[in-house]
């Protein structure tokens, strides 16, 4: 049981918190996946939607939790079937918690289309022509760390190799023991610092993205909005990069636990360690900062309301999917949830998704893993 306590605290509580409080860390003209005037957001009916909405995650959620450890009782002796169950329990959780969402994003279209509250304001669309020469992320320069980290590793494992294990461990479980093994070779051995590599890419590419995505500034509020959405940028690049040289540092301490003796119950915390350090991370960030910058406080108030932003609601399908054949924009802001999405009437999107996801199943395959 110990096993599933440890994966009920360190995964299903931070996807359970995340799931139930979306509503409150979305933007203030956005209310499940429909566009609204920024100021309806807090009216009682609003409020009481998301109260609702919240209830009724949180008993799913411990609905979830009931099940998912009395039968992990039954399966705690077999690594193998509580890693299925797990992952059932987590894919049921989402598909349960998204038939919610749908509920509520149903009832939100039908009140805005009972109040007409878009009918009689001028609807814009507000473009900054300075927002690209703002300062919205921080440099990519900060990776050169985690490529040296990379080139640290590789140049220890070469100096290190003869005296490695002929069999290198790739898999522990949460008592710290080898439950999988590779045979030694310079492919094996090179698997961490490759992946090591991609990681970094990859977390230069999502930083690159937060810098180039749509600009979504508030036609009711534009300067508070592009203040609070460069905020918003700047503190997840922080957090990208933060965590990006995390990772790396974990796969390196991984990497040299191949060739020097550490405490193989280290080899289970430390990453228990970082997951539950980054997770928390995401979390505050979400709830101090909010989507596009939502809940970032600034000194400035007041609301336009003679204006509202352009209603796109008919490019989102089910309030979560963006399908604009005529936006070239390739990334921009979720509608329900915190982070970026992409364009799906964009084929270039697909590819990028594509190889992102080929790239992480591929390269421990072609090494021999």
């Amino acid at each position: 049981m110990n096993t599933f306590y440890i994966l009920l605290l360190v995964i299903m509580v931070p996807v359970y918190l995340s799931m139930m409080f979306i509503p409150y860390w979305t933007r203030r003209t956005e209310s499940f996946g429909v566009s609204i005037p920024e100021g309806v957001y807090k009216t009682e009916e609003l409020r009481g939607m998301r109260k609702k909405y919240v209830l009724l995650t949180a008993m799913l959620s411990i609905a979830v939790t009931i099940i998912f450890l009395v039968s992990g009782s039954s399966f705690a002796a077999d690594e193998q079937k509580a890693s299925i169950l797990f992952s059932g329990v987590v894919l049921g959780y989402v598909i349960l918690s998204f038939l919610i969402y749908l509920v509520f994003h149903r009832k939100m279209k039908l009140l805005k289309q009972n109040n007409k509250w878009s009918a009689a304001k001028s609807q814009l669309v507000v473009i900054d022509t300075a927002f690209r020469e703002k300062k919205l992320t921080y440099s990519n320069l900060w990776f050169v760390l985690s490529f040296l980290i990379v080139l640290v590793t590789v140049f220890i494992t070469f100096q290190n190799y003869q005296s490695m294990p002929d069999q290198i461990p790739t898999k522990y479980n949460f008592d710290g023991e080898v439950t999988n093994w590779v045979d030694k070779s310079y492919r094996s051995v090179l698997v961490m610092p490759i992946m090591q590599v991609y990681l970094t890419l990859l977390f230069i590419f999502i930083n690159t993205m937060i810098a180039k995505a749509k600009q979504q500034v508030s036609a009711e509020n534009p300067e508070e909005s592009m203040y609070k959405n460069v905020v918003f940028r700047r503190r997840w690049s922080a957090y990208i990069i933060i965590t990006g040289t995390a990772v790396v540092l974990l796969f390196a301490f991984i990497q040299l636990s191949t060739i020097y003796p550490i405490d193989t119950q280290l080899m289970a915390i430390i990453p228990l360690i970082l997951t539950i350090g980054l997770v928390s991370g995401s979390i505050i960030l979400s709830i101090t900062t909010g989507q596009g910058g939502s809940r970032v406080k600034t000194t400035t108030t007041g609301v336009n309301g003679a204006v509202l932003d352009r209603d796109d609601d008919r490019y989102w399908k089910l309030g979560m999917f963006y399908f604009n054949p005529n936006d070239p924009s390739l990334f921009l802001e979720k509608r329900f949830g915190v982070g970026w999405t992409i364009n799906l009437a964009q084929p270039i999107g697909w590819v990028i998704f594509i190889v992102i996801i080929g790239l992480a199943a591929g390269i421990p395959f072609l090494l021999g893993m």
